[in-house]
């Protein structure tokens, strides 16, 4: 496995070791130990699945309290991947790392807690699998605007197709402190 930082600490790539021949592939999607010296520690307790069309965009979503750090991958099709960085105090606050995601590259992406998340569907359709460090609280749930101009992600669609909770998500600037992580140096 190869592990490659992103211009957000932490937040890293994995690249796994594919062995395939005329009958397919296999790779280790997950290895503790691996992980573990790759600089990801950390314990799984909910696994998700979402299907999605050419043109969703989903995020950007983040838990606080109760933060969910995520490896996330595609199973099917293509996605753009982006993570940001929503901790208060932290010298990278705003900004953001992007990766693509496809079933033929077989691309992890660690977003840790304490990062926002979303992603936009490039491929006709993509299903999308995502491991969590913390189970779904809806009371801890929140949304940043995927358009947000002071973050500025150059996200492939112009008009996605959006969630009534995405369409309804605030700035960041906008984002009350109390409803964001502190960043711990």
């Amino acid at each position: 496995m190869k592990f490659i930082e992103t211009s957000l600490p932490g937040c890293i790539v994995i690249e796994p070791q594919v062995f395939g021949d005329a009958r397919g592939f296999f790779y280790e999607s997950y290895n503790e130990d691996k992980y573990r010296a790759g600089g990801i520690d950390c314990r799984f307790v909910q696994s998700n699945v979402s299907r999605s069309a050419r043109g969703v965009l989903r995020g950007l979503h983040f838990q606080w309290p109760n933060p969910q750090g995520k490896l996330v991958s595609v199973l099917e099709g293509e996605v753009f991947d982006v993570a940001v960085d929503i901790r208060r105090g932290s010298p990278t606050f705003g900004q953001s790392a992007s990766v693509m995601l496809t079933a033929e590259n077989h691309r992890h992406f660690w977003i840790p807690e304490g990062f926002a998340h979303g992603f936009c569907v490039v491929s006709e359709h993509a299903t999308f699998s995502y491991q969590c460090t913390n189970l779904y609280d809806a009371k801890a749930d929140g949304s940043i605007r995927w358009d947000d101009p002071a973050i500025g992600i150059d996200w492939p669609v112009s008009a996605p197709l959006l969630s009534d909770k995405d369409a309804r998500a605030v700035f960041l600037a906008d984002m009350p402190a109390e409803r964001l992580p502190e960043y711990v140096g």
